[in-house]
């Protein structure tokens, strides 16, 4: 998974998942009729602009520091304005003619309008409202400084200016959470449950025990001693006389108006318009027009069909028992569990460093930004998924990071973590993000593009690579592969269950425990997700799905002369895509390659 917080990222990075600025931006005009390239990459840059400048966080996080001393505005004001730039953007894209472009061109142009036109289509639903869950929101606002450097006395400044804005944010954060109460656009109880503990984590009689303290525990020594004097009481008098008090205000705004007012079920089918806000959601996850319907079935298809390969695998073991014996059996016996968490830590590192050096094996091209391993923060870890991926910084500042949740090491077995480390780290997340980031010909947007069935579905699919790549070379990781297979499998029928047939939480958990050995924490922590993210579990298995049958078709078409290597090199070579365009550019090498004379000699698989 990547990384993401609340369904503010997952929708409403509509208008460019932030705020807009004070004063309009200055877009470059576009006339109505043929466009040069010149004006239409004039357009990506000052929209590109507009997305940092508007969504500071976003911008740090990807190693831009000019707006590291600010927050995101997140009023329903600017909200309102962000609205009103993209329809204005999307009406000066639906009157240009691309035809005179070149053929990459006509492909950035067509991704950059389906972003509108995808953006635009989910306005009216006012997703925004759910801009805070279990999972993010203004109350893990401190997250941010793990993708700051801190190496220098501007660093701190800004860091410090930050903690002096934060009143603004939260007090931003309380009124569009009003308004969405106001209308109904809230998340259910159950889970919302787990965030007042949260942001009681965040008010603290002793300003150093802060989260927002943290940075100034390692200032460096090339900083001056005068400078780390001030710098440290500047800190602590910003969390004294600023964070912590606006957190006490939030603390009882939510306690008085949003937990009451929290749904009682569980279910985007709750919200106003909520069946057509689902559909929406799945089309814009999995770049598709799948209905939920069609979801569903394929999801119980798919478990039917990974169950019957469970079975042939506890056969092989010899176990004795049902398929669920075998699942308690792998959730409970030692042998599958670490009971410390630095053992469990420095086994994730091992594991990574385990796959680099197959690579070659299934890959051509490889990135040169390295990555890391890195522990969830221990406030989000009981809340938070087994694991998930942060891109590196578009300025190379940062190494990708691949981060593991060690809360309760005996309930993360160790037969999950070869598959899960080739999803999040390589040949998954960080092989195909930093790939994309590293191409400079291409417009930032598509750099850092997050068509989610193309990301996550590449994923699901890196996973499948372990038998190729020898990694699963004992029974119980490869059974862990199948589990994270049918993980996913399960996903489409627990989302559309839970958003479009009206299941309740019990419901979705039971029935994952029925077919996946995962422990219930990580299934309850699944569920949770999936519930306030509705849609985006359903892009994991499509595009999985769909990158697997173009391989197959390719190497059907292609006979002796498929090359795994240059299929993936295919695959990857224009940042993340929607799925149907992955399609065209798949048949299009297809097509390319049968053309080559027959005479060259055959590749290998």
């Amino acid at each position: 998974m990547r990384a993401a917080p609340a369904l503010l990222v997952a929708c409403a990075l509509a208008v460019s998942c932030a705020p807009a600025p004070v004063a309009p931006p200055a877009t470059p005009p576009l006339a109505a009729g043929v466009v040069t390239s010149d004006a239409l990459h004039a357009l990506f840059a000052a929209e590109w602009e507009y997305t940092l400048r508007e969504a500071p966080t976003y911008a740090s996080q990807l190693g831009d520091h000019r707006y590291d001393d600010r927050w995101p505005d997140v009023s329903p004001a600017a909200y309102e304005r962000r609205a009103t730039h993209a329809r204005e953007v999307l009406a000066r894209l639906r009157s240009i003619d691309p035809q005179g472009l070149t053929p990459e061109d006509r492909v950035s142009f067509a991704l950059f309008r389906r972003g509108f036109e995808s953006t635009v289509e989910g306005l009216p639903f006012r997703l925004n409202h759910l801009i805070i869950d279990q999972n993010g929101g203004i109350q893990n606002a401190d997250d941010v400084a793990s993708a700051l450097p801190f190496a220098s006395t501007r660093d701190y400044e800004a860091w410090i200016a930050r903690l002096r804005a934060l009143p603004a944010y939260v007090d931003q954060t309380t009124e569009l959470l009003r308004e969405g109460v106001k209308e109904h656009i809230v998340h259910p109880r159950v889970v919302m449950d787990r965030v007042p503990a949260q942001i009681a984590a965040q008010i603290v009689d002793d300003p150093e025990k802060s989260p927002f303290f943290a940075p100034l525990r390692r200032i460096p020594a090339t900083i001056p001693s005068a400078d780390r004097a001030r710098l440290t009481n500047d800190a602590r008098t910003a969390i004294t006389e600023a964070v912590v008090p606006a957190y006490r205000r939030f603390q009882a705004f939510f306690a008085r108006e949003v937990l009451p007012a929290c749904l009682p079920a569980v279910g985007a089918w709750q919200l106003p318009h909520g069946d057509e806000a689902y559909a929406y959601l799945a089309r814009r996850h999995t770049t598709t027009n799948i209905r939920p319907q069609e979801a569903h079935d394929l999801g119980l298809r798919e478990v039917a069909r990974i169950r019957g390969e469970m079975v042939s695998l506890m056969q092989k073991v010899a176990f004795k028992g049902s398929l669920q014996d075998f699942f308690t059996w792998l959730r409970k016996d030692p042998q599958f569990f670490y009971s410390d968490p630095r053992a469990l830590f420095e086994a994730y590192e091992a594991t990574a460093k385990r796959i680099d050096p197959r690579l070659v094996l299934m890959f051509r091209t490889l990135p040169r930004t390295p990555y890391g391993v890195q522990a969830i923060p221990d406030a989000m870890a009981p809340d938070t998924t087994t694991a998930y991926y942060r891109e590196p910084a578009a300025d190379g500042s940062r190494a990708g990071t691949f981060f593991v949740n060690l809360y309760k090491p005996e309930a993360r077995p160790k037969w999950e973590m070869m598959a899960l480390a080739m999803h999040e780290s390589v040949p998954g997340h960080h092989l195909q993000i930093a790939l994309a980031s590293e191409k400079r010909d291409l417009p930032e947007f598509r750099r850092h593009g997050e068509w989610t069935a193309f990301v996550e579905g590449w994923g699901l699919y890196a996973e499948s690579l372990g038998d190729e790549m020898g990694l699963y070379d004992d029974p119980y990781s490869k059974f862990g592969q199948l589990t994270y297979e049918m993980w996913r499998a399960v996903r489409l029928v627990v989302d559309t269950g839970i958003h479009a047939f009206h299941w309740d939480r019990r419901r979705a958990i039971d029935y994952f425990l029925e077919n996946t050995p995962k422990t219930e924490l990580d299934v309850t922590n699944e569920v949770d997700r999936y519930i306030v993210w509705p849609g985006q579990a359903l892009a994991y298995k499509i595009g999985q799905l769909e990158i697997r049958r173009l391989r197959e078709e390719a190497r059907a078409a292609l006979g002796d002369r498929f090359d795994v290597r240059e299929f993936h090199d295919v695959v990857l070579q224009d940042g993340a895509i929607p799925l149907d365009l992955l399609g065209q550019e798949v048949e299009a090498w297809i097509t390319k390659e049968r053309a080559v004379t027959t005479s060259a000699p055959p590749r290998r698989d």
